[in-house]
């Protein structure tokens, strides 16, 4: 049975959401009705999708599954002004940090809720996407948001107490990988490398890392110290990071970032 999607905020993870349906209709979505606040981004969904604008409470009413892509902060406001508009033949798929699912029920009441933690490199095809279904959610349910997200990344099904945990690390993610990368720009312009040459090698030296460390399965620790060579430049530079207390930074970091996607749901 085709289905209407609903989607409410047209970011970055929403378009690309469209574009691994559009390639493939992976849940057989026939309409799409979306509804934002920026014209641009409304323009840009009806031009590549097809798609519908809706007021918010149209949108609801007419949707058989509602995806919800806003600020934790808008969150709330779109969920409580329109409870009376939810039905338990709807679905609600949430990619909104930090907002619980008991939260996401109290709001809208006894509906099937999905909260989900992508990561932006799903724009690329190559996410993560974290599931867990609420109370009133079923494996149809789950079925129905792993469709939505196949396309463009790798979903697990988890308990939903980790899912803070897994907005620090995953969904947090990229932007600590982004952070090294500007440090290590910065460095290799300093000793004299070309800003193009510099961003090639250290990509390459980060995808080729991270594809060693899956395919072989050892530990980091043990692969760094195959590249460290007693007395030798990597063993200097990474003493030096040690000296800076940069590991302890990052572990305070995921800490911080954990700390404050629980702030999300007082």
């Amino acid at each position: 049975m085709p289905l209407t999607l609903g989607i409410i905020g047209c970011g970055l993870i929403a378009h690309a959401i469209m574009q691994g349906q559009s390639d493939s209709r992976a849940i057989g979505i026939k309409d799409i009705l979306i509804n934002d606040i920026n014209p641009e981004r409304t323009a840009l969904f009806v031009r590549e999708f097809k798609a519908e604008h809706r007021t918010i409470p149209e949108l609801i009413t007419a949707s058989d599954i509602i995806l919800l892509a806003v600020k934790p902060q808008q969150a709330r406001g779109v969920l409580s002004d329109t409870k009376a508009l939810w039905s338990n033949d709807k679905l609600l798929i949430s990619v909104v940090a930090g907002i619980n699912l008991k939260s996401l029920e109290d709001m809208i009441g006894q509906i099937p809720v999905v909260r989900t933690v992508p990561n932006t490199p799903c724009l690329a095809g190559m996410g993560v996407v974290a599931i867990s279904g609420g109370n009133y959610s079923d494996e149809r349910h789950i079925k129905i948001t792993e469709g939505l997200f196949i396309n463009m990344a790798k979903c697990i099904i988890i308990e939903e107490k980790y899912l803070n945990a897994i907005t620090a690390i995953s969904g947090c993610g990229p932007a600590y990988y982004y952070y090294i990368t500007e440090a290590l720009l910065d460095g290799a312009r300093d000793i004299g490398l070309d800003s193009q040459l510099a961003e090639f090698l250290i990509v390459e030296t980060l995808r080729g890392s991270l594809d060693l460390l899956d395919k072989t399965g050892e530990p980091p620790g043990a692969l760094r110290e195959k590249v460290s060579t007693p007395g030798g430049a990597t063993e200097a530079a990474i003493s030096h990071l040690e000296s800076r207390g940069i590991k302890a930074a990052y572990r305070e970091a995921v800490q911080r970032a954990f700390q404050r996607v629980g702030e999300f749901n007082g």
